[in-house]
């Protein structure tokens, strides 16, 4: 019964943020994981980086210690946030976002035959102008074999040639949840019928949405917001419309939450609970503190296709860092999990780590 960091990932000179990623199982057995490796002297989200990775020949008890660059940076400011899923049709597919300045980040999806040595052109997921938001390891294939890709849109305020050290001033933060659909295999893709901000006055409105297909073939999506707890909706047609979204079971800051289907059946959610269940809910939960308030890390499971939750675990709760941005990855007798780890001197996002646990640590 084992919960244990297996691979630290700190900033470093020339290296100012190690950020969020993805995993997936290659064909020969070894595990990779994508990241986003910022380099030069800022790590902001719109500061330069590229996309490295890691391997593990052992289940994720071990990782190589030098990093392989997957993507260099096509963006006019960086690419970042990755998600990894091995197709129906065998290939790997790499998502990720170009952010090319104030109104233009767009999600893009590349494939590989070959397990990664090499990449197909790259497609674009967003069929639209603008800023769109895409959380890594969130984009999901349904048991139709439909693509799916969570999307918040913020509108800006500024134009198009204000420089890039005004990015967040002129973003408007009131996420819209929108999704991107492909039917194609990531030939073509075309926006949600539905879109929905938040029914509620909020800073954020619904931002970094994440989706999971219930046992019943309905699709369930999960919202940050600034309100106190994530927001959910529900699909009945894979995606293309979506119930009105209303306020869920977890309890937390404006971070996101991580949710997956584990090889036992049940569900496997993540997130920085503040329903006070495990520890105390932490003083400074503003985005002053060294946390952002995104502590403590929790982790519970569901048996009933998250009608309920239980076996909630505490994965992490030092009140001077702040942990988010969890990638899921099951194997065989345990569950990676990376996220970002940083706080105290550094910032929250600047550092990460992959987490092993065992399915006896979960269900124990």
């Amino acid at each position: 019964m084992t919960s244990q960091i297996v691979l630290p990932l700190p900033h470093g000179p020339g290296n100012p943020r190690n950020s969020e990623g993805a995993f997936a199982a290659l064909r020969d057995g070894r595990i990779v994981y994508v990241y986003t490796r910022y380099y030069g002297d800022d790590w902001a989200d719109h500061a330069t980086a590229r996309l490295c990775a890691r391997y593990s020949s052992d289940g994720g008890c071990t990782w190589t210690t030098d990093d392989v660059v997957v993507l260099e940076n096509e963006g006019r400011c960086n690419v970042m946030s990755v998600s990894l899923l091995r197709l129906r049709d065998g290939r790997l597919g790499l998502w990720y976002i170009r952010k090319d300045g104030i109104d233009n980040a767009h999600t893009w999806m590349r494939a590989s035959e070959d397990d990664g040595a090499t990449w197909s052109a790259p497609i674009c997921c967003v069929p639209a102008p603008g800023y769109f938001v895409v959380n890594n390891d969130r984009v999901v294939q349904l048991s139709s074999g439909r693509l799916v890709v969570p999307a918040a849109y913020h509108r800006n305020s500024l134009a198009s040639d204000t420089g890039t050290e005004n990015l967040f001033a002129s973003l408007d933060l009131r996420g819209i949840a929108l999704f991107f659909l492909s039917d194609d295999g990531g030939a073509t893709w075309r926006e949600s019928r539905d879109w929905w901000a938040l029914p509620v006055r909020s800073g954020s409105g619904l931002q970094e949405p994440g989706v999971v297909e219930l046992c019943d073939g309905r699709l369930y999506a999960c919202c940050r917001t600034d309100v106190g707890r994530q927001y959910e909706m529900f699909s009945e047609d894979g995606g293309d419309t979506w119930t009105p979204p209303q306020p869920s079971a977890f309890q937390g800051p404006c971070a996101p939450l991580s949710i997956k289907r584990l090889p036992t059946g049940d569900l496997l959610a993540v997130w920085n609970d503040h329903s006070g269940r495990l520890t105390p809910v932490p003083t400074e939960a503003g985005w002053s503190s060294t946390s952002w308030g995104r502590t403590p890390l929790v982790c519970a499971l569901s048996r009933d296709d998250g009608a309920t939750w239980e076996r909630h675990k505490l994965l992490e709760d030092d009140p001077t860092h702040g942990y988010c941005y969890t990638a899921i990855h099951p194997t065989d007798d345990a569950v990676l999990l990376a996220y970002c780890c940083g706080g105290g001197d550094s910032g929250v996002l600047q550092d990460s780590r992959i987490r092993r646990v065992t399915y006896n640590w979960l269900y124990g």
